[in-house]
């Protein structure tokens, strides 16, 4: 029996699915990642995926046949994971959560909700140490420190240290960039999946599209949706912090979220005669 090929049945989903891969081979041939390399992580990514779905049923045989990756690559794919990830990924966290912390916590703002400035260490009352070690005694305040500072989140006043507000637009080191895009995207993907599967949408995913503006007014515009979404992202940071379990390992306190935001503008006049033109966007 010849094998029926989901795309060929559907040309919706299939539009569908290049218009979500096109950004992504935009960034992939930007980071020199062949076609070749790419096809290598979709499988490895069928295969975590599958296995996540049969739980303990899942064998090398089971997984294969459910994914089409041979059974070779599905037992070479199958190891635990890297131990270098884990560790870069807890140091993000650390920094994410030092500067919620200090963007929510009553001591470390003012009655308006603004980032006060505190200093290094105190000996009582809100100090950068004490904030630092409320998240993790296992990293180094001047290590927090520093990274802050070099990626102009945190300044430097003398004895004083101060939150940058543009610095929190998107971190300037590539690494922390990678994990946001992974993590970010990541969880927008899985709310839009969930949906789209789901009779009743469970996730809030809504969009405000217009067209045929200038540039003057999707200017206006933008400047506006930043002041609305930062705005909106600092009441659920400090909504968030307050209602945290501070025992991490309270069996009930299993749930995490992440609500983001999104502004994306380009122009869409024709492309110049002799280009391609993407009949599908």
């Amino acid at each position: 029996m010849t094998e029926q090929d989901p795309f060929s049945q559907s040309g919706q989903f299939a539009r569908a699915i290049r218009g979500i891969l096109r950004p992504l081979v935009r960034a992939l041939i930007a980071q020199n990642v062949t076609a070749t390399a790419l096809y290598r992580i979709v499988k490895q990514t069928y295969v975590e995926v599958a296995a996540d779905m049969l739980g303990d049923g899942a064998t090398d045989s089971r997984i294969s046949v459910m994914t089409g990756v041979h059974r070779r690559d599905v037992k070479e794919f199958r190891t635990p994971a890297n131990a270098a990830a884990e560790a870069h990924g807890r140091k993000v966290s650390t920094l994410s959560t030092v500067v919620g912390r200090w963007l929510s916590h009553a001591d470390y703002v003012d009655q308006d909700g603004t980032p006060l400035p505190i200093p290094r260490t105190a000996e009582n009352g809100p100090s950068f140490e004490a904030l630092v070690q409320s998240v993790s005694r296992d990293i180094r305040p001047r290590t927090v420190l520093d990274e802050l500072a070099r990626q102009g989140i945190l300044a430097v006043d003398g004895d004083m240290l101060r939150l940058v507000m543009d610095g929190l637009i998107g971190p300037a080191d590539m690494d922390q960039r990678l994990h946001f895009f992974s993590h970010n995207l990541g969880d927008h993907m899985n709310a839009a999946v969930d949906n789209l599967l789901a009779d009743t949408p469970p996730h809030l995913e809504r969009a405000v599209f217009y067209n045929n503006l200038d540039a003057d007014a999707v200017a206006q515009i933008e400047g506006d949706a930043r002041t609305i979404a930062t705005d909106a992202l600092r009441q659920i940071n400090t909504q968030a912090a307050a209602l945290q379990n501070p025992d991490a390992t309270a069996p009930d306190a299993t749930h995490r979220i992440r609500f983001g935001v999104f502004f994306y503008q380009e122009d869409a006049r024709p492309k110049t005669e002799g280009q391609d033109t993407d009949e599908d966007r």
